[in-house]
């Protein structure tokens, strides 16, 4: 059995340079930090973390990382333009030692990437919303369309 979190990064307000380069805004640090102390108190650890390389994913780990404990992190920026396909290709490459892995990315990818794994029906991540997954697989390359359940939305 594996544990899959996927975080929505927190409110990002608009800025004069790229969509890539927009920051967390008050009420999105805020929110984060109310949802990690919801968290703390579970004592999460995940064994790897990939986190886009956009600005508000990176604060929002940076944060998070204050909550829960991450023993390996990853910044790829392919998930800030990913598709579904890309982020499935991701999960499938995870070492099968890894038992929990941690997604910190953009919508309406994680939205779709939890409706796809949880044959749920679409719920769509809100800023600083977090989705845990168990998957029923032993390997992380048997990963695909209804191979989890949604145990828990964290807001």
């Amino acid at each position: 059995m594996k544990q899959l979190f996927l975080l929505r990064h927190g409110e990002a307000g608009f800025s004069e340079g790229t969509d890539f380069q927009r920051q967390l805004t008050q009420k999105g640090i805020e929110r984060l930090n109310r949802m990690g102390s919801g968290l703390k108190s579970r004592s999460l650890s995940v064994d790897l973390m990939y986190c886009s390389t956009a600005r508000r994913t990176m604060e929002t780990a940076s944060i998070i990382h204050d909550y829960i404990t991450i023993k390996e992190e990853i910044f790829i920026k392919e998930i800030y333009g990913g598709n579904l396909g890309d982020l499935i290709h991701l999960l499938e490459n995870i070492p099968i030692q890894v038992n929990s892995c941690l997604i910190i990315g953009h919508n309406p990818i994680l939205s779709l990437l939890v409706a796809n794994l949880s044959g749920e029906s679409y719920i769509n991540l809100q800023p600083g919303m977090l989705a845990h997954l168990e998957l029923e697989i032993d390997d992380w390359r048997m990963v695909g369309f209804d191979s989890g359940i949604l145990k828990e939305i964290f807001q």
